[in-house]
């Protein structure tokens, strides 16, 4: 259910931020190209410690309760709300370029629907990972020493696919 939750959050994000981008299609596609680049760059340089910005994300817990209440029903509740990325701490500065890419695209929804999906099935990768190791706390100290290059390595990813895009 925790996984489902998350699949349809990020994917309700992903086709409202897809509607959105009708409201930008007058802007010339080489403007739009260039926001998504640079975008795309800013994540990378916020991610690798060169730039200090802060994201618009909500930086608080989603309450405990909400599982308590009722286990199945409250998985799928947590797990859309982590899923829509509006309500919880978001680490990486990846997944808002990405957001940014699918609100000035202005292409078609099956991309942008994919992308929420993709966020979803990400956040739902680390705690089955985590889960699969035998080892959680064993899993959470190497994670913790490796997170630092995968977030820079994700943003400097989707800043080399936003720099293809503009080729």
């Amino acid at each position: 259910m925790f996984t489902l939750g998350l699949l349809t959050g990020g994917v309700l994000t992903a086709g409202v931020l897809w509607l959105l981008s009708g409201l930008f299609t007058p802007l010339p596609a080489g403007v739009r190209q260039g926001l998504v680049v640079a975008a795309a760059v800013l994540a990378a340089l916020r991610d690798a410690g060169r730039l200090r910005l802060r994201l618009p994300q909500n930086a608080r817990q989603i309450p405990q309760d909400v599982l308590r209440r009722h286990l199945a029903r409250g998985a799928l509740q947590f797990g859309f709300e982590l899923g829509t990325g509006v309500r919880t701490y978001v680490s990486a500065s990846a997944p808002y370029a990405i957001a940014v890419a699918v609100l000035l695209s202005g292409g078609s929804a099956a991309p942008a629907l994919a992308a929420g999906a993709g966020f979803g099935a990400g956040r739902a990768l680390t705690p089955a990972l985590r889960r699969l190791s035998g080892d959680g706390e064993h899993w959470d100290d190497r994670l913790a020493r490796r997170l630092t290059g995968m977030t820079v390595l994700s943003s400097a990813l989707i800043a080399t696919a936003a720099f293809a895009v503009l080729g």
